[in-house]
């Protein structure tokens, strides 16, 4: 490998969050204006601008959709100046689309970004996910246990009681016996209506957000975003794709995905180091979310490098007019 095709996760660090930057502010306009579908397309378009003057050969290998569904950004795409080194990229251009529309919390553009090869193609179908934040010993909670289970373990592991942890899940109708049983455990629950990369990034700041776990069904693409994410952070992460019909199991297929009832870790979803960058579209625990005074938006995005270790947050302020 020449210098030239080399991955330097340093140099490209900062042009991936001017990609996440510029997704954000294109789709600041449409905060709390209710069109989930315009403020997507403003982020995808600015995010893939920005994507194409970078001295890459990237890939979209978790995008938008299928190439019939996604005009832009969809898995497969080539973006780039098509100089520098062969790169997979994981993108949500705007994660929580109907945050964005209603101004709730959360609504991140998330990017990822890695040597060819080193993430799972992950199809469009559910993944169960099952996520701690960093300090804790290999597999102190897995898949195959129950959600009470669980509570148990990490509270042992913690040296406190189940009633203080706090779980974050997503509130869905499919959920609803698993939260039954985790009330039994006297955990806290705290339901997202959206936004599964941020759950899950939840925690691995948990002295911050207040979150010690993340468990349930989300989409597959999303758990890999987050694997990336968490492996810049710390902590474990566990995913399992979820399949019900044979066309899920078809893209699985197409994908190059045969053992369908594999548990990913977090260093399967995502094997080599990664760069990561989101920026906040509205408020959240994570990042501040888009800030407007007269003439100047103001961004805030997190950067982190897997190699390193590294966390970075970064202010970003434009003239308007």
């Amino acid at each position: 490998m020449n210098k030239e095709t080399e991955f330097h996760d340093r140099m490209l660090s900062l042009g991936l969050a001017r990609v996440s930057e510029a997704a954000a502010l294109a789709s600041a306009k449409l905060v709390g204006r209710g069109d989930e579908k315009a403020a997507d397309q403003a982020a995808v378009d600015a995010m893939r601008t920005q994507l194409n003057m970078l001295d890459i050969n990237g890939v979209i290998v978790i995008g938008e959709g299928e190439r019939d569904e996604a005009p832009m950004l969809f898995i497969g795409e080539e973006v780039g100046t098509g100089n520098g080194p062969g790169v997979d990229i994981a993108l949500d251009p705007l994660e929580g689309t109907t945050l964005t529309a209603k101004d709730m919390p959360n609504a991140l553009t998330v990017i990822a970004m890695g040597p060819r090869g080193s993430m799972l193609h992950a199809p469009d179908v559910y993944m169960d996910k099952l996520a701690i934040g960093p300090g804790f010993a290999t597999d102190v909670v897995t898949m195959d246990m129950s959600p009470a289970e669980r509570i148990k373990a990490l509270a042992d592991a913690k040296g406190c009681a189940m009633s203080d942890i706090t779980v974050c899940v997503l509130e869905r109708p499919r959920h609803e016996d698993m939260i039954e049983e985790l009330r039994t455990t006297g955990a806290a629950i705290r339901l997202i209506t959206d936004g599964d990369v941020a759950g899950v990034m939840h925690c691995a700041e948990s002295e911050t957000t207040g979150i010690d776990i993340y468990m349930g069904s989300g989409g597959a693409p999303e758990g890999v975003l987050a694997a990336a994410a968490l492996k810049c952070m710390g902590g474990q992460m566990y995913g399992r794709l979820m399949f019900r019909n044979d066309d899920e199991r078809g893209r699985a297929a197409k994908a190059g995905i045969t053992d369908l009832d594999r548990i990913y870790s977090r260093d399967e979803l995502v094997t080599e180091d990664v760069i990561f960058a989101a920026t906040g579209v509205t408020d959240g625990s994570i990042v501040h979310g888009i800030k407007r005074e007269p003439g100047y938006l103001t961004t805030e995005t997190i950067l982190m490098r897997s190699k390193t270790g590294s966390v970075r947050r970064m202010s970003y302020r434009i003239k308007t007019s």
